[in-house]
């Protein structure tokens, strides 16, 4: 099976797509607007570095410069970042079987070594803006469902901590693990318990 992730950025928001053998299997957008609400995602552009807070300022059409953190990355940002140049280059897909991820970042490194000035790159509000702040940010995207979290460049399967049932927590496990595409971490939320493969499957596509 050939599957494909494509993002499309434009000045009203970014559009992140799943392709399965030229069908669409999974839409998720998020539209610019004044809510900037929590697990919004935006396509930011970096405007200022920060050395001394290894941190950056980013545009993400708020009025006050959005702040991101090292620590807020992500350990995979570096292919969250070569796969945003990919899509902005014109390449028409990435296939996710193909696809290589990069190193994870060093826990403590430096911000500086990361990103750059006018770099683009896709965030999720963290923190809604307050007073005169602006929002803060992530690169650690993540698509909430109802009983699951997708997660883009990772293969982690994590299950929620209030599943005790080890043959639960098992066969959760497994039916993830058979019907969650390449290259995308699963988080199995507590409402999960007790689902079959149909709406498991179901609520992955619709994330």
């Amino acid at each position: 099976m050939v599957k494909e992730l494509i993002i499309d950025s434009t000045p009203t928001g970014v559009t992140i797509a799943l392709i399965e053998d030229k069908h669409l299997v999974e839409l998720h957008k998020e539209h610019v607007n004044n809510n900037y609400a929590v697990g919004d995602i935006y396509l930011g552009r970096i405007k200022k570095i920060m050395p001394g807070l290894n941190a950056a300022f980013v545009d993400v059409g708020y009025e006050k410069d959005a702040f991101l953190h090292y620590f807020d990355l992500g350990p995979q940002v570096q292919s969250l970042i070569k796969l945003t140049k990919i899509r902005r280059n014109g390449t028409q897909g990435t296939l996710l079987d193909n696809f290589k991820l990069e190193a994870d970042i060093n826990k403590a490194g430096k911000i500086s070594e990361i990103v750059s000035k006018n770099l683009l790159v896709p965030v999720q509000i963290a923190k809604e803006p307050i007073s005169t702040k602006g929002p803060r940010l992530s690169s650690d995207l993540s698509i909430a469902g109802r009983y699951t979290v997708l997660v883009p460049f990772s293969n982690v399967i994590s299950i929620s901590k209030k599943i005790k049932s080890n043959t639960e927590r098992n066969r959760l496990k497994k039916i993830i693990e058979s019907i969650k595409p390449k290259n995308f971490g699963v988080i199995i939320r507590t409402v999960s318990e007790g689902k079959g493969v149909a709406e498991l499957q179901k609520d992955l596509l619709d994330s």
